[in-house]
């Protein structure tokens, strides 16, 4: 049984595309691209079940249409309409390129100068040039390679610089 924190979002599938199965598939992360997975995993009815990937091609920078494998009529591309989409950890941390933003989403942010737990992250907030970690509480972080100490994927923490005064505006 595949847990949820062995797997974190990458996107949604949207539409049925087509009459042989093909689904539109929005995404936040490419890793599915990059890395040697086989499958995604789709939530469904609150149980995360891996869907093999027959193939797939990119629309844009953040849509793409996908076929997977046994889905092969419009009716039943359908019926994953809505489903969220996620990739498994463990082939994540296996990618040469480090995690990605969206793999960091529930982290906890560890604070170097005393190593208390500051929160954990909910969102990434990449729609500026600084990118923010938003905490679970509503306190941003900017997510910059200064801050960051060091990740441990293992423990999913962010050990950072934070600077004095940043956490209690």
């Amino acid at each position: 049984m595949i847990k949820q924190e062995d797997v974190y979002k990458i996107g949604r599938l949207g539409k049925a595309h087509g009459v042989k199965g093909e689904v539109s598939f929005q995404f936040d992360d490419d890793i599915f691209d990059t890395s040697d997975a086989d499958y995604l995993i789709l939530e469904i009815d609150g149980i995360l079940v891996p869907f093999f990937i027959e193939e797939y091609r990119f629309r844009n920078d953040a849509l793409a249409l996908v076929k997977f494998c046994d889905v092969d009529t419009q009716q039943r591309a359908s019926e994953l309409t809505g489903c969220d989409v996620y990739f498994p950890r463990s082939i994540a941390d296996e990618s040469t390129e480090g995690p990605s933003l969206a793999m960091l989403v529930g982290f906890d942010i560890v604070d170097a100068s005393n190593n208390a737990v500051v929160g954990k992250i909910a969102s990434v907030d990449d729609t500026t040039q600084n990118i923010l970690f938003e905490l679970e509480d509503g306190r941003l972080i900017p997510a910059s390679d200064d801050l960051i100490e060091a990740i441990n994927t293992e423990q999913q923490t962010i050990k950072m610089n934070i600077p004095s005064g940043l956490l209690t505006i």
